[in-house]
Order: C-alpha cells, then structure tokens, then sequence
C-alpha cells in the first residue's frame, strides 16, 4: 500500500483521491492554529514555494486532538492560514489522528513509521511525514522539526 490508495476531503469539501499527487514527493503534517508550533506554516508554505516546481507537495490536514488547537471551522481555518501565513499548499478538511476515529490514512502513516522508540501514536501537532514519489512513506519528523531541517531530505528524493 501507499498514500495514494487513500481518499481525503479537502477544506472545501471535496473528497479527492490522493492518487492526484503521484509522482510527487509529499510532506504530510497535521496542523493547528493555536499552537506553540503554528509559525512552521511559514517555513511549510517557503518549502512549497520553492520546491513546488520541482514536483513537491505539502498536505496540510488540521487536527483538534491536541490541547484543542485547532477549534476553527474549515472556513476560519482557511482564512487563518491565508491571511496569516499566506498558505497556498493544500489544506483538508479537520481528522482525527490518533484513536477510533483516526483517518485511515494517518493509521497508514503510523504504521509504517513509527516514532521514538515505536510508538505509533502521533504525538502532537505538526508531526511531518516525509513521503517519496512512489507514494511510501520514507521519514517521520518530529513536531519540533522545523520545516527548514526537512529541506535536505526533500530535495534528495526530487
């Protein structure tokens, strides 16, 4: 399996096969607006400018499972990361990412990448996958991980 074998709604509403961005190399991260790490969007959206033409995707999925951060509708979360950050990445619709409900493709995701010392859950937001051109996910980075110390890795696998 890979992440393209998974469907998303995007923040508007519109359920879209993954399968959309083959080819690419994808960073994933769960985002929030009211987080201590919430300037990343910056960093995330530097990335996606200047690697985009290169074939590069960031996918930005928000979550509320952490300290409630990301209490917004998908509206006032579009709206927030527009104005505030100037984010043209993609953007989908609110998911849980640990427990019952947790989109299936985050239950992927943990799967094949663990984090430290295996654990599966994700531990808070903006916790990065790093996903190569075939659809498999190849790096897990931590909330910590500031987008500029991915760029490296990305620009291996473009």
């Amino acid at each position: 399996m890979t992440v393209y074998d998974y469907k998303a709604k995007t923040i508007d509403g519109r359920e879209v096969s993954l399968s959309d961005y083959s080819g690419k190399v994808l960073l994933i991260v769960n985002v929030a607006s009211k987080c201590g790490f919430t300037p990343q969007y910056k960093g995330l959206e530097e990335l996606h400018e200047k690697l985009g033409k290169n074939g590069f995707e960031v996918l930005g999925f928000p979550c509320n499972q952490f300290g409630g951060q990301e209490p917004g509708t998908e509206t006032e979360i579009q709206n927030f990361c527009d104005l505030n950050y100037g984010v043209r990445f993609p953007l989908f619709s609110k998911v849980d990412v640990n427990g019952p409900a947790a989109h299936p493709l985050y239950e992927f995701l943990k799967k094949t990448k663990p984090g430290f010392l295996g654990t599966k859950r994700i531990k808070w937001n903006f916790t990065k996958f790093l996903i190569d051109r075939q659809g498999r996910p190849i790096k897990r980075y931590p909330p910590q991980t500031t987008p500029a110390a991915i760029q490296k890795d990305i620009e291996k696998q473009l």
